[in-house]
C-alpha cells in the first residue's frame, strides 16, 4: 500500500505541476519539447511510409517485367519449353505463375524513322505489364498475333499511335527477317531504361523465327507474397536439370536493388537524427524543470519525502511531455502519409524517381515500433538527469522570503 500511496502522490503532483498556467519561461521550453517531439515523431513515420512506398514501388516495377526469379542456362543458350520442367516447377511452394520468354534484338522501323529495340516475347494469355494506352495482344484462328505493344517513350520518338502498323527487322547469322505488325496497345514504366529499350510481343512470331514453336530463352518465376527469393531460387535450383540456373532478379539487377538499400540507409540515418534531437530537447527541459523546482525538492525532502518520490514526479512530469509529443506526432505523421496516398499531392520527376507520384506504404508494425521505441529510449534517458536530484541539500534548497 505504501508504494501505492507514493506513486499516486507522485502522480498528483507531477499533474499539478504540468498543467497549471506558468508565468515563467519554463512553459515555452515545455512547449518547444513537444514540438521537437511531434515533429520528430512525424518525421521519422514518414520517412519509414516514404522509403517503404518507394522501395516496393520500384521493386515492383522490376518484377513486372521479369518475375522474382529468371531461369536460364549458364551459357544463355535457347532451352526446350518442355512440359516436365514447367510440371516441375508448378510443384515447388511459393511460386505464383510461370511466364515463358524469349528474346531477340530487332530494328523497329516506322516511316522513316528506326530504332533498335530488344523484342520480348511472351504467351498470348500474358498481359503486358505497366499497359496505359489501347489493348493487350489478343489471340486470333491465325494462331499467331501479328501485334505488338510499344512504350510510350518509342511511340512518341517515332511519332506512332496505336492502330498503326510498323515493320520489324530481325538477325539471325546472315539472315534478315521482316514481319508486319499492328500496334495494339502502349505501356509506361517511368523507368527509361526498359521504355527506350524493349517492346512486347506474342511469344509465337520469335518462335517462329528459329522455326521451333517450342524454343525459348527462359523463365520469368513469379513468386508469392513475402516469400525470400533467394531461398526459392536455391529450392527451384536444386530441381532443374543440369546446365539450368535460377536466378533472383537482384542478382541480375544489383545496381537497381544496391540503389534501393541505400534508401534504408538514408531511412536510417534520418530516424536517428530525428531521435537524437527528441531526446536532447525533452533531457534539456527536464534540466530546466528541475532546476526550476529546486525550492520544491527541498521541501519535499524536509517533509520526509525520499529521492524515490522525487524522481517519479519528474518522470511523471516529463512523461506527459514525451507521450503528448508522440502521440501528437503520430497523428500527424499518419494523416499526412494518408493524404498523399490517397490525394497524391506531392509529384516527382519521374526521369529522376521513376515514377510521377511520391509513393506511400504505411506499415502498422513498424509505427507501432516507432512509438514504443522512441518511449523507451527517452524513459531511459530521463533517469541520468535525475540523478542530479540527490545532490540537492534540503537546507540550501529551502528559502524563506
Amino acid at each position: 500500500m505504501k508504494k501505492i500511496n507514493q506513486l499516486n502522490t507522485a502522480f498528483e503532483i507531477a499533474k499539478r505541476i504540468s498543467f497549471q498556467k506558468q508565468k515563467s519561461n519554463t512553459s515555452f521550453i515545455v512547449r518547444l519539447s513537444i514540438l521537437a517531439t511531434t515533429i520528430s515523431v512525424a518525421a521519422i513515420i514518414l520517412t519509414f511510409s516514404i522509403v517503404n512506398g518507394f522501395q516496393e514501388s520500384i521493386a515492383n516495377k522490376v518484377y513486372s517485367f521479369w518475375g522474382q526469379i529468371n531461369i536460364g542456362t549458364l551459357n544463355g543458350a535457347l532451352i526446350d519449353q518442355h512440359p516436365k520442367i514447367q510440371t516441375t516447377l508448378q510443384k515447388q511452394k511459393g511460386i505464383h505463375n510461370i511466364i515463358p520468354y524469349a528474346l531477340q534484338t530487332a530494328v523497329i522501323a516506322y516511316k522513316q524513322e528506326m530504332e533498335g529495340l530488344t523484342i520480348k516475347g511472351i504467351p498470348k494469355k500474358q498481359r503486358a505489364p505497366f499497359l496505359s494506352v489501347g489493348r493487350p495482344i489478343q489471340q486470333n484462328n491465325n494462331g499467331i498475333a501479328m501485334e505488338i505493344v510499344l512504350s510510350e517513350a518509342i511511340a512518341n520518338k517515332l511519332q506512332l499511335k496505336v492502330g498503326d502498323s510498323i515493320r520489324l527487322y530481325f538477325t539471325r547469322q546472315s539472315d534478315v527477317q521482316q514481319r508486319k505488325l499492328k500496334v495494339a496497345g502502349l505501356f509506361h514504366s517511368g523507368m527509361e531504361d526498359y521504355d527506350l529499350s524493349y517492346a512486347i510481343v506474342d511469344l509465337g512470331l520469335l518462335q517462329q523465327l528459329v522455326n521451333d514453336s517450342s524454343l525459348i530463352s527462359g523463365y520469368s518465376i513469379q513468386a508469392d507474397k513475402g516469400i525470400n527469393s533467394s531461398l526459392l531460387s536455391k529450392q527451384i535450383q536444386h530441381a532443374l536439370p543440369p546446365n539450368y540456373i535460377a536466378t533472383p532478379v537482384e542478382e541480375q539487377y544489383p545496381q537497381i536493388f544496391d540503389w534501393l538499400e541505400v534508401q534504408t540507409i538514408n531511412r536510417n540515418v534520418t530516424m536517428s537524427i530525428m531521435l537524437i534531437i527528441a531526446i536532447v530537447n525533452l533531457l534539456t527541459c527536464l534540466f530546466i524543470l528541475m532546476l526550476e523546482r529546486v525550492n520544491m525538492i527541498g521541501v519535499l525532502n524536509a517533509l520526509g519525502g525520499d529521492y524515490h518520490l522525487i524522481r517519479k514526479i519528474f518522470l511523471y512530469q516529463a512523461s506527459f511531455i514525451c507521450w503528448t509529443g508522440i502521440i501528437i506526432g503520430s497523428m500527424i505523421g499518419i494523416g499526412l502519409s494518408l493524404l498523399q496516398q490517397y490525394t497524391g499531392w506531392i509529384q516527382l520527376d519521374e526521369s529522376a524517381y521513376f515514377m510521377k507520384v511520391l509513393p506511400i506504404k504505411i506499415e502498422l508494425k513498424q509505427i507501432l515500433w516507432i512509438i514504443v521505441g522512441t518511449a523507451v529510449i527517452s524513459y531511459v534517458s530521463f533517469l541520468a538527469p535525475t540523478i542530479w536530484i540527490k545532490k540537492i541539500s534540503p537546507t540550501k534548497a529551502i528559502r524563506f522570503d
